[in-house]
């Protein structure tokens, strides 16, 4: 039997078996496995479990691996082509507020929009349990169809990404030898739109943390000491308006040491969308870009670092009048990061530049959140055009190579395993992940798994001789 025979069977018996696949998915879908919560961590085990279990029916050595939180699910499966390791969550957010809910969040259903397009309702639809079970029903079509897969595959669920994943870390280190693959495949990203698949080809690093300005030793009745007195509040609002020029350039010196331009294939695709930038600030009731003079919205919000106050606080918040002077003021402070910037490099340098404008008689202190480094693929990768001819082949058109906020399991797999990442995901940005009402589009279930049957079927055909992504 040929490899293009095997391709077109596996995706014909995804075709005919979609109703069996949501019928899977439904049923995951209904344990509530709410990963934060301590009430239900015998759900997520009961998750765990009934991944491992249909593994092993699929000819997987499968197993329920225990940590200190709650269980991962660990499979391998032996092919013929390059060893890919897959990783998704089987843990869903808390469904709080439960009244905003229109129905039982762990009641999944398929509902029929008015424009007859059709969506899978319930906790975990997009976020995660519907986009890792596209992975597995493909595994499952490959199986039904053939003697082996495409791929040695080795599959890593965790159970604790919503809520940390604690455990993650020390378990990747402890099992790293078993772990190990020529690269990761990772489902929890997004298309750009209904029709357009796309592949995250870089993620912005982080630099994060808190500040806190101290003045007078306590409070102060503003009718007293106003004007002599220092305002922690005032001060601590002059540092962090001094952090950006009137180009939105960061003022940190050295800021923008190993920030790169955009790889030339990644600039390409990102030219072929025809990005309203006017349409994507309107939509948030805004009008007038605000990051750096000479780049576009786009290239702004995916390829250029940044820095941003999260939330600011002191003296009296509630109810009513209270004229005093705080006797400190408090931020919360984070950096996207791009290429090669190091986070812990962006941190020294923000405490600095606060450090730099206290008075004498004022001091600061600093609680640091931590940080990672952005990631960048190249995008001629063999494993990364493997699958990018797959999903154009699938979609019918060119899949878009986009670059994401932070994924720490990409940064995890890669500094503990060794290993880059292929990030392929199907939800869209109206999911309603970690919201109320959460859902997935059949379209994107059933062509997500159509396409990860042929990403398997174009990785199978790379050459066996451990072919790794390039960073």
């Amino acid at each position: 039997m040929t490899q293009h025979t095997d391709f077109d069977s596996a995706l014909d018996h995804a075709e005919a078996h979609l109703d069996d696949a949501l019928d899977r998915l439904f049923a995951l879908m209904r344990v509530p496995s709410i990963s934060t919560d301590p009430a239900y961590a015998e759900h997520c085990r009961h998750a765990a479990q009934l991944l491992s279990d249909e593994l092993a029916e699929l000819g997987f050595d499968a197993r329920v691996a225990p940590t200190p939180g709650h269980p991962m699910v660990v499979a391998h499966h032996d092919g013929d082509g390059p060893h890919v390791l897959f990783y998704g969550h089987y843990d869903v957010q808390p469904v709080d507020p439960l009244a905003l809910w229109r129905r039982d969040p762990f009641d999944p259903v398929l509902e029929t929009r008015d424009d007859g397009s059709k969506v899978i309702f319930g906790r975990g639809a997009s976020d995660d349990k519907g986009q890792l079970r596209t992975f597995v029903e493909a595994i499952r079509a490959w199986k039904a169809t053939s003697d082996t897969l495409p791929c040695r595959v080795t599959i890593l669920f965790e159970g604790e990404e919503e809520s940390g994943s604690e455990s993650l870390e020390p378990f990747l280190r402890a099992n790293a030898e078993e772990l190990k693959a020529d690269f990761a495949l990772i489902c929890d990203t997004s298309m750009w739109d209904v029709a357009t698949p796309g592949i995250t080809v870089g993620l912005r690093g982080m630099a994060a943390g808190q500040v806190t300005v101290h003045g007078p030793s306590r409070d102060l009745h503003s009718g007293l000491y106003g004007g002599p007195a220092r305002n922690p509040i005032q001060l601590l609002t002059r540092i962090l308006a001094d952090l950006k020029d009137d180009q939105g350039r960061v003022t940190l010196p050295g800021f923008y040491d190993g920030v790169h331009s955009i790889d030339p294939g990644v600039q390409k695709s990102w030219d072929a969308l025809g990005f309203d930038s006017g349409q994507f600030l309107g939509d948030v009731g805004l009008s007038v870009p605000a990051g750096e003079a000479g780049f576009g919205v786009l290239e702004q919000s995916w390829a250029r670092p940044t820095a941003e106050i999260n939330g600011i606080w002191g003296g009296y918040t509630g109810e009513g009048f209270k004229t005093v002077i705080p006797a400190q003021a408090s931020a919360k402070v984070s950096f996207r990061l791009v290429g090669d910037q190091d986070p812990d490099q962006v941190w020294s340098a923000f405490e600095n530049h606060v450090r730099a404008h206290l008075p004498a008689d004022c001091s600061a202190t600093f609680k640091v959140r931590g940080g990672s480094k952005a990631i960048s693929l190249a995008s001629d990768s063999p494993p990364l055009a493997a699958t990018r001819a797959a999903l154009d082949a699938e979609w019918g058109k060119s899949a878009l190579l986009a670059s994401g906020g932070s994924i720490p399991v990409v940064n995890s797999i890669k500094t503990i395993l060794g290993m880059d990442s292929v990030m392929v995901g199907f939800a869209l940005n109206d999911d309603n992940i970690h919201s109320p009402n959460e859902k997935y589009d059949l379209n994107s279930f059933h062509k997500g798994i159509r396409s990860w049957v042929r990403i398997l079927g174009r990785l199978g055909a790379l050459a066996a001789t451990k072919t790794a992504v390039p960073a």
